[in-house]
C-alpha cells in the first residue's frame, strides 16, 4: 500500500495457532535505490521481494536494510536477504541492539524452545543460513550503527530517533517529505487507535513510555506500526494521553 511518495507499506499475514498475526514493514524508495525497514519472521523472504515487485519498486534497488529492533519477527529475514544479496547489503540497527543481532548476545525475548520451532519450520537452507548468520561466527551483520537524531539519505530523508523499553535499541524513524513516522514496535494500532506498546512484549515500559515524549516534537501526520499498521488523527493529542502517566 502506498503511503506517500517515496513510501510503501507491506502487509504479511501468519498462522499462530489459533490466531493470525498481521505485520506491516515499510520499504522507503526513490529513483536510484530502495531500503527495507524489518526483514519480518524467519521465511519471508520471498513474499517481500515479491509484494515490493507488485508495487512497482525495482527490485535491484534493494541494497539497504535498516532494523528498528533485535525482535525476531523484525530480523528473522535478515540471513535470507544477506545470501540473496547481488552485492554488499547495508544494514542499519542502533548500537544498543547490535550485539543480538550480529550474533554476539542472546536475543532477549527469543528462548530456546521458540527459538528452535521457528527454525524447524524453516527448509534446511534456510535454516543453515538463519543459524550461520546469527552464530556469531559470522563477522558482523550490522554495517552500519545508527544514533539518536541522525538523519539517513533515504526517501528525502529519514531522521532516527532512539526509543529504548521495548528493547535497549529500538528506534523509530521520521520520513520528513511526507512527515510519517514509520513506528516499530514503540506503538501499536488497536481497534483504530493508536497505543502504546504492548506491555507483554515490552520489558521495561516505563522507559519505553517515556521514550516515546522525544515524538512530541516531531510534526508527525501519520504513524505506521508494525502492529496494526497506519494511524492518521491527532498524533500529538494520542502521544500526551499515552505519556501522561511518566514525568
Amino acid at each position: 500500500m502506498k503511503i506517500a511518495e517515496g513510501l510503501e507499506m507491506l502487509e504479511l499475514t501468519f498462522d499462530l495457532g489459533t490466531r493470525k498475526m498481521v505485520i506491516y514493514p515499510v520499504v522507503v524508495y526513490d529513483a536510484n535505490e530502495s531500503v527495507l525497514v524489518d526483514t519480518a519472521m524467519p521465511g519471508c523472504y520471498a513474499t517481500i521481494m515479491e509484494q515490493i515487485g507488485q508495487a512497482g519498486i525495482p527490485a535491484a534497488g534493494l541494497r539497504s536494510v535498516i532494523l528498528t529492533h533485535q525482535d525476531i519477527d523484525h530480523v528473522g529475514s535478515l540471513p535470507h536477504f544477506l545470501a540473496e544479496a547481488d552485492g554488499p547489503l547495508a544494514v542499519y540497527a542502533h548500537a544498543d541492539d547490535k550485539p543480538a543481532i550480529d550474533g554476539k548476545a542472546p536475543f532477549l525475548k527469543l528462548n530456546s524452545q521458540m527459538r528452535d520451532g521457528i527454525l524447524q519450520a524453516l527448509p534446511e537452507k534456510q535454516r543453515n543460513e538463519f543459524e550461520k548468520t546469527f552464530s556469531g561466527e559470522n563477522g558482523e551483520n550490522v554495517t552500519h550503527v545508527i544514533a539518536d537524531g541522525e538523519r539517513l539519505p533515504f526517501g528525502g530523508g529519514l531522521r532516527v530517533i532512539h526509543t529504548p523499553g521495548h528493547t535497549p535499541g529500538h528506534i523509530c524513524l521520521f520520513h520528513e517529505p511526507s512527515r510519517t513516522l514509520i513506528a516499530g514496535d514503540a506503538m501499536v494500532v488497536e481497534d483504530g487507535q493508536l497505543q502504546g506498546p504492548r506491555a507483554q512484549a515490552t520489558p521495561d515500559m516505563e522507559t519505553a513510555v517515556q521514550s516515546l515524549k522525544k515524538l512530541l516534537e516531531l510534526p508527525i501526520e501519520t504513524v505506521v506500526c508494525y502492529h496494526g499498521g497506519i494511524f492518521k488523527g491527532d498524533v500529538k493529542q494520542r502521544l500526551e494521553e499515552i505519556t501522561a502517566s511518566v514525568k
